[in-house]
């Protein structure tokens, strides 16, 4: 989550410095390490409390960061918008997608989990032409294509055993295309803190609905790790945000994928799960199309997270 600030995202120059380059992706790399130890902490966390109370402390927690920025005078103008609906759209789509993705962590190998939340950019196109209206480009086109051949080839080995989740995990690539392109509509009048903290407000709000029939209360090693989760995703959010700024998104674009790379190390280190060649051709497809995708997509819309 990008640190509570007033104003919006200022977009990447057109002429980057390499230095500005490798600051970027220094902070993306460091960010991505992030979301990989956030989903190694959930596959732990997990084996204790449910899906429901990981997602809605996620939420909660996040939601602290904004005391401060709510506590300063003013914070009725802050909160103003005339989106009320374009948020509660983003919040409910960004929060479908971290049910998925959490779930997805929880019951399949780390790095295939891992890899399928970055299949968002996949289904934006689709998104974009159904709601929008929006025809994609030829190079979107193959990159769809590509991607979705390399998913096949990622799943088919273990298919039978992983299809459901990875059905799950799917769905939530298309939930959070759907929060990616609401984002890049909202990010033309609305300050970035303020679209996420809507967000983290709504998801809070309505992860606190199941609750009523799936709290359990956690240890005090779980709770541990529930802060740590909400901390990680915290500093993942800042690092990929700050790193957007330095330089355009389709130069730093390569770097996304290096959560995949933490998270097998992670799979590997602590229960042993190793990557089949179909798993790592499947990535260089995916990741291949990932990068075509990301040429024909806005700044502002590559911005938009749910982890």
């Amino acid at each position: 989550m990008p640190a509570p600030g007033n104003r919006p995202a200022r977009p990447a120059r057109a002429g980057t410095r390499p230095v500005d380059l490798w600051w970027g992706a220094l902070l993306i790399v460091t960010g991505e390490w992030a979301f990989a130890t956030m989903g190694a902490a959930i596959r732990v966390v997990s084996t204790e409390v449910d899906n429901a109370v990981v997602v809605f402390f996620r939420n909660a927690i996040g939601l602290l960061f904004f005391l401060p920025w709510l506590a300063r005078p003013g914070w009725r103008g802050r909160l103003s918008t005339v989106w009320p609906r374009m948020h509660l759209l983003r919040g409910v789509a960004g929060l479908g997608a971290m049910y998925c993705f959490f779930y997805a962590i929880a019951h399949m190998p780390l790095a295939e989990a891992m890899l399928l939340k970055l299949s968002a950019p996949l289904f934006i196109p689709f998104v974009a032409y159904f709601w929008l209206g929006e025809d994609a480009p030829r190079l979107t086109r193959w990159a769809i294509v590509v991607g979705f051949a390399g998913v096949a080839l990622i799943l088919s080995p273990s298919f039978t055993a992983v299809a459901p989740v990875a059905a799950v995990a799917l769905l939530g690539g298309l939930l959070a295309a759907v929060a990616k392109v609401t984002v890049r509509h909202l990010s033309g009048t609305e300050p970035t803190a303020r679209i996420v903290f809507y967000f983290t407000f709504i998801g809070t709000t309505v992860s606190a609905i199941p609750l009523l029939w799936a709290w359990r209360t956690p240890s005090p090693h779980a709770l541990g790790w529930l802060f740590a989760i909400a901390a990680l995703a915290t500093i993942g959010q800042w690092c990929l945000t700050r790193g957007l700024r330095q330089a355009s998104a389709p130069r730093l674009a390569p770097f996304v994928y290096f959560s995949v790379v933490f998270a097998a190390a992670y799979g590997w280190l602590f229960w042993g799960e190793r990557l089949a060649w179909s798993t790592v051709a499947g990535t260089a497809l995916v990741a291949v199309a990932g990068l075509l995708a990301t040429r024909a997509t806005p700044p502002a819309t590559l911005r938009a997270e749910v982890a």
